[in-house]
């Protein structure tokens, strides 16, 4: 009997270790035609497919990094979408997710470069040709600068998707202080997004008044389908509490891209 009960245990062992182990994801180039295109994008980008690649079309997250994943080295980013994946499994949701790197801007040699949102409808486009995405199921999210890269590409690409979650973003390409002077323009495109943007009250980085300007252009173009949430009891950390929560990605997944 101890010996039958020992196999048990070490079986059930070994499966929760399996369910524990990281998601492994892939590295994929974009082509040299559309490498050429882009100003701001390493086309190197990182890739984790669908659990059952047996569906049809999957929904797809795109998963954008902040300032300190600047570059060419794409394992800088190894780690981007590893608290997604982890919650999204959690959650029960089986999707493709990517986690592109914004590289540095060859325009201006020695600039840090950043998110460009016409490199990544280039890179959208690519996903798209290439993978077996649901176009109507495509999910946008980043923290820091990669909250930024999401309000400027939802703000100019809304088209794209079905609903976005910018974390502790900026609304400026100067900076973490700076302000677009597309304000209005992205209030307009973000009112037809269901959106939740997440902030932290004690942030020393991304004041969270960037939240309280967009959330008002967004009023303003007429929107209401945007939320603002801001945790007291958190800084520029703000995105590791919605990133561990499956009831987040229960939400972000739950919408469907709605066409005029």
């Amino acid at each position: 009997m101890k010996t039958i009960c020992s196999i048990l245990v070490l079986s059930l062992l070994a499966v929760a270790s399996a369910r524990e182990k990281p998601p492994t994801g892939e590295i994929r180039t974009l082509p040299d035609s559309t490498v050429g295109k882009t100003i701001s994008l390493n086309p190197e980008y990182w890739l984790y497919g669908a659990e059952n690649p047996g569906t049809d079309q999957h929904p797809l997250l795109i998963v954008l990094h902040g300032g300190g994943g600047t570059g060419r080295d794409i394992q800088k980013i190894k780690g981007a979408a590893m608290g997604p994946l982890r919650t999204m499994k959690m959650a029960g949701i089986d999707a493709i997710v990517v986690a592109p790197q914004a590289a540095e801007n060859p325009i201006k040699l020695g600039a840090k470069g950043g998110w460009v949102p016409s490199d990544l409808d280039l890179l959208l486009e690519h996903l798209l040709a290439t993978l077996p995405i649901d176009p109507d199921r495509v999910y946008l999210t980043g923290v820091s600068m990669g909250g930024y890269g999401t309000y400027a590409w939802a703000g100019v690409s809304p088209q794209h998707f079905a609903a976005v979650a910018p974390m502790v973003g900026g609304i400026g390409p100067g900076g973490p202080k700076d302000i677009t002077p597309q304000l209005d323009l992205w209030g307009k495109n973000l009112a037809t997004l269901p959106m939740r943007a997440y902030y932290g009250a004690k942030d020393k980085v991304v004041p969270m008044d960037r939240g309280e300007m967009i959330l008002a252009a967004i009023e303003k173009a007429g929107g209401n389908q945007a939320e603002l949430i801001v945790y007291e009891d958190l800084g520029h950390d703000a995105a590791r509490r919605p990133y561990s929560d499956p009831t987040f990605f229960k939400w972000l997944f739950s919408h469907t891209r709605t066409t005029p």
